[in-house]
């Protein structure tokens, strides 16, 4: 795995997520209630402050929870929750070294079908359906990870130009279709949630 992302915006940070695997899953991890950059500049970080140039699930998952968190808590703080998501992120690595002896990219490499990856993906600890089905569509559009059936295992999110999540981010424009995309779902979820309201008298 050695690709150009451009999701944090970030040279160094983009590099990480090109080349690792691992930073690429705890960037996705990341990405929820914050803005997406900051998510995925998440990785580099937390690598740089391990005194790393990569992060590495066994030394993560070995290390003392305390001490991870307020790793993941100085300033700048690598997440609005980063207790709780150096939490989540330890967790990852934990079920990662179990089942995939530590091998990030093992969840996808020899996965069969699209099917078997997003259920792979769906197993992961802090992933659920959509995160799982943004990821494989983030693997199957820039990192070249394409199952049988990859598309349809994806969802909305598979679907060629869709702009809806980070998978179609490839630079400042597409980058500013998503926004728009986000935009628009949290002005009509408001809208369907004031029509709610004025319906039931509340």
């Amino acid at each position: 795995m050695d690709v150009t992302l451009h999701l944090a915006q970030d040279p160094a940070a983009d590099a990480l997520l090109g080349r690792s695997p691992l930073a690429a899953l705890v960037g996705m991890l990341l990405d929820q209630q914050i803005p997406m950059e900051w998510a995925f500049k998440g990785p580099e970080t937390i690598a740089r402050r391990m005194g790393a140039d990569d992060l590495d699930a066994h030394d993560i998952a070995a290390r003392d929870p305390e001490a991870f968190a307020a790793l993941l808590s100085e300033k700048p703080a690598v997440h609005r929750y980063p207790g709780s998501m150096a939490k989540r992120v330890q967790t990852l690595c934990q079920y990662l070294v179990e089942h995939y002896d530590g091998d990030a990219e093992a969840v996808w490499q020899d996965a069969g079908s699209g099917a078997a990856l997003l259920k792979r993906l769906e197993d992961l600890p802090g992933f659920g359906k959509q995160k799982a089905q943004i990821f494989l569509a983030l693997l199957g559009k820039q990192l070249g990870v394409r199952p049988e059936g990859w598309r349809e295992a994806a969802g909305a999110y598979g679907e060629e130009k869709s702009y809806r999540s980070v998978a179609d981010i490839t630079g400042p424009d597409s980058l500013a279709k998503v926004r728009a995309h986000k935009q628009e779902l949290k002005a009509a979820a408001k809208a369907a949630k004031a029509a709610k309201a004025t319906k039931t008298g509340k």
